[in-house]
């Protein structure tokens, strides 16, 4: 919060400054702000839950979400920072919408309606991550570590802006950081070192499988489409609104190359220690009817920890959430003020418009479904359906008509929805044929500028 008031005095008093820093963040910042806002809660706790779950499977989560997003970065991030100055954007469905000029007014208020509806409920998640932590500690109700997260952000975020969102981000993922790794350090000397613990992790049928069992096609297809589905999932990170406002902050064009290097070498180093740590909660914590595998890293850390450390690991697991709450409620008012009210200029109102969204964003975590990892997938695969074909299109220099853009757009986003309501995800990620059919819609329909 310190950090976050701080911010203050850089501020501008602009919308410009309140959204995008006004394109003034130095790369390594950019870099860590990114990665700490797509290293969420989700890491701490769905991540976690969901290798408790499937086992050593689970890498390849972990290696698609990587590799996909690396291969986005490379295709993608530098002329979208490029086309944000040239445009002098200020959300991600302005740029989305106008990449050609300022024609895309419609094509925009339907970009901001979908990404509200989507981002609310990513912030929701977030929220719920910080009550499901609480809960564990002090058995409180999930609902009061949503409220504490959600005043916490409101209270810097009005303060600051983008400016303070991304100064903590920067905290937040040394605390994440050293957080997931003493956990890792400890988990593997209470079992008795790595050998020890491989002994314990194949004592359990089909744990240390490479692949799960139930893959929508045989044989080496049925892997392939597995893996696949996960890359799209890290390249799914070019239709969410939240990381990539990251990149319009950055100073210079130029400097891509650097953000990116603070930012894949703290996601590897993280994303393998939270996987090491999954693994290791199912022997630790052995399977249980009444147990919420969601539950499983707070858990371990009151079990293995001594007071200080048990703070520190929830200190890691809040920085998660607020880290990545703080930016999606950033990116509904932008979309809010900027997309679907573009009238609204006053700072003022602007700030009133972040305060609202932090009240539905918890409303919402405390009414809704409970489950980490479900909300964040639904949320991420359903933006980057809608979106991520778009994007790529305008990058390889296709230039389509706002009616093609809005028919790729929804038919992207419906697929993913079917593949996900007919539990087809559980097989490949939603993400791969609405991405797809998406682009389909726009290569087919589209020429080349």
């Amino acid at each position: 919060m310190i950090i976050g008031f701080a911010s203050f005095y850089k501020s501008r008093s602009t919308k410009s400054d309140y959204y995008i820093a006004e394109r003034t963040i130095s790369p390594w910042l950019v870099g860590l702000s990114a990665v700490a806002t797509a290293n969420s809660g989700y890491m701490f706790i769905g991540v976690i839950g969901f290798t408790y779950i499937t086992g050593l499977a689970s890498i390849w989560l972990m290696f698609g979400w990587i590799i996909g997003d690396f291969l986005a970065s490379i295709f993608v991030h530098s002329r979208f920072r490029q086309m944000s100055e040239i445009n002098q954007s200020l959300s991600y469905g302005d740029l989305l919408s106008n990449w050609y000029g300022k024609n895309g007014e419609f094509l925009q208020k339907v970009i901001g309606i979908i990404s509200l509806i989507f981002l609310i409920t990513y912030a929701a998640a977030q929220l719920i991550a910080s009550g499901k932590a609480l809960y564990v500690l002090f058995n409180w109700p999930v609902w009061t570590g949503a409220l504490i997260g959600s005043t916490i952000i409101a209270l810097y975020c009005i303060f600051g802006g983008i400016r303070a969102s991304i100064w903590t981000d920067t905290v937040q993922s040394i605390v994440m950081f050293i957080s997931m790794l003493i956990l890792l350090l400890v988990a593997l000397h209470s079992l008795g070192g790595i050998s020890n613990s491989l002994v314990m992790l194949r004592s359990i049928d089909g744990f240390l499988n490479l692949f799960p069992e139930n893959l929508i096609l045989p044989g080496f297809s049925g892997k392939l489409l597995f893996f696949l589905g996960w890359i799209f999932a890290g390249l799914s990170v070019i239709g969410q609104p939240h990381i990539m406002v990251r990149f319009m902050t950055l100073d210079k064009v130029e400097n891509m190359g650097k953000a990116r290097l603070s930012y894949y070498v703290w996601f590897t180093l993280f994303y393998s220690f939270a996987t090491g740590v999954g693994l290791l909660s199912r022997v630790l914590l052995p399977e249980n009817n009444s147990f919420d595998p969601e539950m499983a890293l707070p858990t371990i850390a009151l079990e293995l920890l001594n007071p200080f450390f048990i703070g520190l690991i929830f200190a890691g697991i809040f920085a998660a959430t607020i880290s990545t709450a703080d930016s999606l409620i950033l990116s509904c008012s932008a979309t809010l003020t900027n997309d679907l009210f573009k009238k609204i200029a006053s700072i003022f109102y602007v700030k009133v418009g972040t305060l609202a969204i932090i009240i539905l964003s918890f409303f919402i975590a405390t009414l809704g479904p409970k489950s980490v990892f479900s909300l964040v997938i639904l949320s991420w695969s359903g933006l980057a359906s809608a979106f991520a074909p778009l994007l790529l299109t305008y990058c390889i220099g296709f230039r389509p008509s706002q009616k093609i853009s809005l028919l790729a757009i929804f038919i992207g986003l419906f697929i993913s929805l079917i593949w996900r309501y007919f539990n087809l995800h559980n097989q490949i990620y939603e993400g791969l044929p609405g991405i797809l059919s998406g682009l389909l819609i726009l290569l087919f329909f589209t020429k080349n500028k």
